[in-house]
């Protein structure tokens, strides 16, 4: 029998566990797809209003928490068999320069000054992720947790941040850019995990789903 890959067995081991993915966004789902797990994906109606000069990673787990926890309501846990259970991801992603948090940039002027904010530094992108454990007979449970990794942008002329605004990639990412596509041309060095930068610290949200799977 040819021997299992982790990723086939994340997605037979799906079928005794439901995955609910509390987000709309395409990047994340694509990332979940690509680790072999299957699940279904609701985007949570909240308001993501961030004080920029909040603590990043306190922002970045309680946006994650209030994701997971406003899709937990809609489980009816009295329909569920005794033993399964359904897990709801709500993640967030921030970026953070010195101590100030850019979100998703409301117009491209607001993207504008954050790539230029951004031009030549190194700049920090932190994942929150609270993962919601529903089960018909026990409490519910909340693992939380969050990613740093840490982005170098080379210098960036005006012009190239002009053309970048005009492709529209910027909207609805965090910091004004995304680095799986024409965004990572702008990176002159990653330290840490690439997925998460994309909105999904993959290998340790495995980590962490691991136990529920045992």
């Amino acid at each position: 029998m040819a021997e299992e890959t982790a990723d086939t067995t994340a997605e037979k081991k799906t079928g005794k566990v439901r995955i609910i993915l509390a987000s709309g966004s395409p990047r994340r789902s694509e990332l979940m797809e690509e680790a072999g797990y299957e699940f279904d994906a609701r985007a949570p109606q909240i308001e993501e209003n961030i004080d920029p000069e909040a603590d990043p990673t306190k922002t970045a787990r309680d946006l994650a928490h209030r994701k997971a926890n406003v899709v937990a309501p809609t489980i009816c846990t009295g329909l569920m068999h005794p033993g399964d259970a359904t897990l709801i991801i709500g993640a967030d992603t921030v970026v953070a320069l010195d101590g100030e948090i850019f979100g998703k940039p409301t117009d491209e002027d607001d993207a504008r000054r954050m790539l230029k904010a951004l031009s030549g530094t190194t700049h920090e992108v932190i994942t929150g992720v609270c993962i919601d454990k529903l089960t018909a007979d026990d409490w519910p449970r909340e693992d939380n947790f969050d990613e740093h990794t840490s982005v170098t942008f080379r210098e960036l002329t005006d012009e190239e941040i002009d053309e970048y605004l005009a492709t529209g990639e910027w909207k609805d990412k965090a910091g004004g850019y995304g680095i799986q596509a024409e965004g990572g041309g702008f990176v002159e060095e990653i330290d840490g995990d690439f997925d998460n930068v994309v909105g999904l610290p993959v290998t340790t949200l495995k980590a962490h789903l691991e136990p529920y799977f045992a």
